[in-house]
């Protein structure tokens, strides 16, 4: 009896081990085809067609950036420098009082230095005196004080002055208008082009882009401003530029 008992529960033992090892079978290939599908997709089809194209944004500056300095000399390197500190604590007053933030305002450079004479006939140099520089940039967000502020700064003893050189403050928002356009146009020129050789385009497979654009540029004075004296505010156009995208895609052919 015991025997038999001992074959039925080994014949049971057996069956489950059967049974066991299917469904492991099973689930292995379940798995193997599932990898399989998700290999096979993240191929790149056999049929595919590539267009490229390209998306444009008009950019009107919102920012001018001037740089000015005062260029003093002298003999004497302490008197210069007072000199110049107050010229440019007078050219900053009239920055700010444009409504400039303070923030807007940098000190660019600061530079000291001796002026050397040369005696031919003892074959020495000596320093027979000092000249400082000293530049600040401005950012100036209301455009149309650009012109006003270029033409104030000689009042206060302001003797170089280069810009201003318009910009955008952030050219992000003009890219993506661009971008939308490209990819638009894109897959109007791919279902074209299907239509043409009678397929259909299914999913993207592939894209790449290239942005560029002429952005900032530097523009330049209308008017002629001298150095010294009263001068008028010279009229400055910031104009527009262009911010341009290029696309290519890659589309699968069904």
């Amino acid at each position: 009896m015991a025997t038999s008992t001992g074959g039925v529960t080994k014949e049971v033992v057996m069956a489950w081990s059967r049974t066991v090892f299917v469904w492991a079978g099973t689930l292995a290939l379940i798995v193997v085809a599932f990898a399989a599908c998700n290999w096979s997709r993240s191929l790149v089809p056999s049929r595919t067609i590539m267009v490229s194209a390209d998306g444009k944004a008009v950019i009107k500056p919102d920012l001018a950036t001037i740089t000015f300095s005062v260029v003093s000399e002298g003999a004497s390197a302490t008197a210069i420098q007072e000199e110049n500190t107050r010229k440019m604590n007078e050219a900053a007053a009239i920055v700010k009082g444009f409504g400039v933030d303070p923030k807007d305002i940098q000190t660019s450079s600061y530079n000291l230095s001796p002026k050397y004479s040369y005696d031919q006939k003892t074959g020495r140099s000596s320093i027979d005196g000092y000249q400082i520089t000293q530049s600040v940039t401005v950012k100036v967000r209301n455009l149309d004080n650009a012109g006003k502020i270029v033409g104030a700064l000689p009042a206060s003893g302001v003797n170089q002055i280069s810009g201003p050189s318009f910009s955008v403050e952030s050219v992000d928002s003009y890219l993506s208008s661009a971008r939308a356009e490209a990819f638009m146009k894109a897959r109007a020129k791919a279902e074209a082009l299907a239509r043409a050789a009678g397929v259909s385009i299914g999913r993207v497979v592939t894209f790449s882009e290239n942005s560029g654009g002429g952005y900032p540029r530097p523009m330049y004075m209308k008017a002629d401003m001298a150095m010294g004296g009263e001068a008028s505010s010279p009229a400055f156009e910031p104009g527009t530029d262009e911010a341009q995208v290029s696309v290519n895609v890659t589309f699968e052919i069904r």
